[in-house]
């Protein structure tokens, strides 16, 4: 009658186990996704979404992300600290928003004459960038993540023509991150503002001139209805980073194969992002100067050549900081930059002024 009694209590227990096993391995919880992007915003909104989705999709609903765009939750400029402050799990920005905090959150979006998003994507991925980006963002308790790329960026967009160095003094101009800097040692009067504040200040003339992605997302912005001067080729950000900016403690408290589907995501989305752009860059450009009158130029080689002095100026700065970890990031970067570049301008370089010259089909 006892072992009947202890095989029953022993069977209950078994398959309470059971139950209670997958039960906790199938908890559900849903995170907040912050971004410093307009609603459905092409490339970089609709990313953001699409991120989620992707998130919500691989973990069967395990981890469910709730978008919330610029404005709906916190200021756009406002996501990295509410990720901080605890007030959303994760931030879908760019690092370089953040340079107020640590001058090093600049290498892991974009750098004025730096690394191409190839380059970026090799640093981060396999030579020792993602490590020291853990290192800059553990002093916020948050861990980061490339999550997109729109590759090189355009120039920017002007009232007037720019015939040389001289027509940038004194120029109202927006423009993020190390960019700031540049352009404001060659002259301008440099602002930094979200995405929807930028055409409302063109328009009034508190800007005379902004850059912000290139044409996929500012003929959506608009900056054509009031500029007619479109410069492209930017030497501020020659191959721009999104970041998934998620807060460590949360993440690092998730289960492994929920933290692989957050890692795994990034990456799928970075080089999707990276694709959007390249597919629908062209398809605006055409239709900005083809439909809406815009002329495209390349900026004079005086600006590039003031340019280039001014960044090798603030990179020495940078790594001559008295923040210990600002002049490792700095000099992580330049040493990678010295091998990477070596692979775009020996082989990707070549192969490319070849095809222009040689392979022009009709």
């Amino acid at each position: 009658m006892q072992r009947r009694s202890f095989m029953r209590g022993a069977a209950v227990a078994a398959a309470g186990s059971a139950i209670a096993a997958p039960a906790i391995a199938q908890e559900r919880m849903t995170w907040r996704m912050v971004t410093t992007w307009p609603k459905n915003f092409p490339g970089l909104g609709v990313g953001a979404q699409r991120l989620a989705d992707r998130i919500t999709t691989m973990s069967d609903g395990r981890l469910t992300i709730e978008v919330y765009s610029a404005g709906e939750l916190v200021p756009p400029l406002g996501a990295f600290d509410a990720v901080i402050d605890g007030g959303a799990e994760m931030s879908h920005g760019a690092a370089y928003y953040w340079q107020n905090k640590s001058p090093a959150t600049v290498f892991f979006t974009g750098v004025p004459f730096g690394m191409t998003s190839r380059e970026l994507a090799a640093w981060v991925r396999y030579m020792g960038g993602q490590e020291l980006w853990d290192e800059v963002y553990d002093q916020f308790g948050v861990v980061g993540f490339l999550n997109g790329d729109t590759g090189t960026q355009a120039g920017g967009w002007f009232q007037n023509e720019l015939t040389g160095l001289s027509d940038i003094q004194g120029l109202k101009f927006r423009t993020p991150g190390l960019g700031e800097q540049v352009w404001t040692k060659m002259g301008a009067t440099v602002v930094n503002m979200a995405a929807g504040e930028i055409f409302a200040s063109l328009q009034s003339a508190a800007l005379d001139a902004a850059e912000f992605v290139g044409p996929y997302n500012d003929l959506a912005l608009g900056f054509h209805q009031v500029c007619k001067h479109y410069y492209l080729s930017s030497f501020n950000e020659p191959g721009l980073a999104t970041e998934l900016a998620v807060d460590k403690a949360k993440f690092t408290a998730l289960p492994a194969d929920l933290q692989e589907i957050i890692r795994t995501a990034c990456q799928a989305e970075y080089d999707q992002v990276a694709s959007d752009f390249y597919a629908n860059d062209p398809i605006a450009l055409k239709v900005l100067v083809e439909e809406h009158g815009v002329t495209t130029h390349i900026f004079p080689e005086e600006i590039y050549e003031a340019g280039g002095n001014a960044a090798l100026e603030i990179m020495e700065g940078l790594r001559n900081s008295d923040d210990e970890l600002t002049r490792k990031v700095t000099q992580g970067y330049l040493d990678s930059l010295a091998l990477v570049r070596t692979r775009t301008e020996g082989i990707d370089e070549p192969y490319l002024r070849m095809r222009e010259k040689f392979f022009n089909p009709t």
